[in-house]
């Protein structure tokens, strides 16, 4: 399938690790122009020079002048991005009645501000446009709330909300706004989480592992090429009639409709 992005811009956040630079790297295989970045410069453009046109850009997000400083960045190498694809780590697992004030601030600042500002760079030059694609990296926390991941699902479900509020005011100028939403994907962050679970139960990450498995009716964790695909998909042109979706790509985790 032709996804119709040859050449547009695409800017992917948290892009040097993990699902992030899984969906970079796809994008640029579908033609792209790719924006990599993450708070290791090096790594960054390490990365970009791998892949057909593609930069590195080093930036710390959760800095108040962050996402301008990407967006700047992105127009200077490319132009201001057709895709858009929110993407960033998670704050540390922990029980809800564990977690302070200041512990939600930190949630909200890296799962939900800096997201709108981005957005708010971005949006303008896509509605006048008349094309664009806000693709968001969430989590099955999402529809189904995780035991130990309260500051994860009170911040992706922030996000969640102002995504699927904004779908729908900007439908008619040609750009989606979508979620993605991964169950059991096998990177870094999979394997902390299951490390983190392992300790608070008392079990061996193998044996945390595979209980976790085992209630995924796939029988097994998603790999990241996967999920990247089904990302590239939402961001092309094929997919120009959703929009406001919370789309899983989990393996059959949640058991909901």
């Amino acid at each position: 399938m032709d996804l119709g992005i040859a050449g547009r811009t695409a800017l992917v956040c948290a892009s040097t690790g993990g699902l992030g630079r899984a969906i970079a790297e796809q994008l640029a295989a579908e033609g792209a122009r790719t924006v990599i970045c993450g708070r290791r410069e090096a790594l960054a453009k390490q990365i970009a020079a791998t892949l057909p046109r593609a930069v590195g850009v080093g930036v710390d997000l959760l800095a108040d002048d962050g996402p301008a400083e990407l967006f700047a960045a992105t127009v200077a190498a490319f132009s201001a991005p057709d895709i858009l694809v929110l993407n960033g780590p998670g704050p540390r697992p922990d029980a809800a009645a564990d977690i302070g004030v200041d512990a939600v601030d930190a949630a909200l600042d890296a799962l939900v501000r800096q997201h709108v500002r981005l957005v708010s760079h971005a949006l303008p030059v896509m509605r006048r446009r008349r094309w664009g694609r806000i693709l968001a990296v969430g989590s099955s926390g999402v529809v189904a709330p995780l035991p130990n991941l309260a500051l994860s699902n009170l911040g992706r479900a922030a996000l969640a909300g102002y995504l699927k509020t904004l779908a729908a005011e900007v439908a008619a100028d040609g750009v989606t706004v979508n979620m993605l939403l991964p169950g059991r994907i096998e990177t870094e962050r999979t394997a902390a989480v299951d490390a983190a679970n392992a300790r608070r139960s008392g079990r061996t990450v193998a044996d945390t592992r595979e209980l976790s498995v085992a209630t995924i009716p796939a029988r097994r964790y998603g790999r990241p090429a996967e999920f990247a695909a089904t990302a590239a998909f939402l961001c092309g042109a094929p997919a120009s009639y959703i929009t406001g979706t919370a789309l899983r790509c989990d393996g059959g985790l949640v058991r909901s409709l």
